[in-house]
């Protein structure tokens, strides 16, 4: 695993800085978080905060062979994997976000899943995906309306601020999207 740990000066900057897309046609999954936190929007990486389980999750459900440090995030692209974000803008907590900017989010979304066409979307986010596509009652779980051809699969934020799902219980729900 490379060591990494942005200075104070990123880190403070962060809000400045965000993560580009890992994507590509035809994926056999696009996950999809929320917004970079601020360890990602200092790094560039996806889901960098130590504390966030997102790869170690990827690992116990079977996505990797290993657990993949953040800068190794374009390993996922060689297996057919790739992120997203709902929102670029980079925030502290995710509840920092307005509904408008989801909303924006999830039109965005769409046009790539439009353009790039996964088998799967896997969205890591129950409130977000609510939020951005106006079903205030979704459940987590395969949705029964695709987006564009794709397949959606609603699941909780992997942050280490969401206490209610550990590593093990994410991973489990994690291995119900075909992969």
């Amino acid at each position: 695993m490379k060591n990494f740990k942005p200075s104070k000066e990123d880190l403070r900057d962060a809000v400045n800085r965000t993560t580009e897309d890992l994507i590509d046609h035809n994926l056999k999954v696009l996950f999809c978080g929320i917004n970079p936190g601020i360890w990602s929007g200092a790094t560039g990486f996806h889901f960098a905060k130590p504390g966030n389980r997102f790869w170690k999750v990827l690992f116990l459900a079977g996505f990797t062979e290993r657990i993949l440090h953040p800068s190794e995030e374009h390993e996922l692209l060689e297996n057919g994997y790739g992120i997203t974000s709902f929102c670029r803008r980079t925030t502290a907590r995710a509840d920092e976000l307005t509904t408008g900017e989801f909303i924006e989010g999830g039109k965005l979304l769409v046009r790539k899943l439009e353009k790039y066409r996964p088998q799967t979307l896997a969205v890591l986010g129950i409130t977000a995906f609510r939020a951005a596509f106006q079903k205030p009652k979704a459940k987590p779980g395969l949705q029964e309306e695709k987006i564009a051809a794709t397949s959606v699969w609603l699941l909780p934020n992997p942050s280490g601020l969401n206490a209610h799902y550990q590593a093990a219980d994410l991973a489990k729900l994690f291995r119900e999207i075909p992969k």
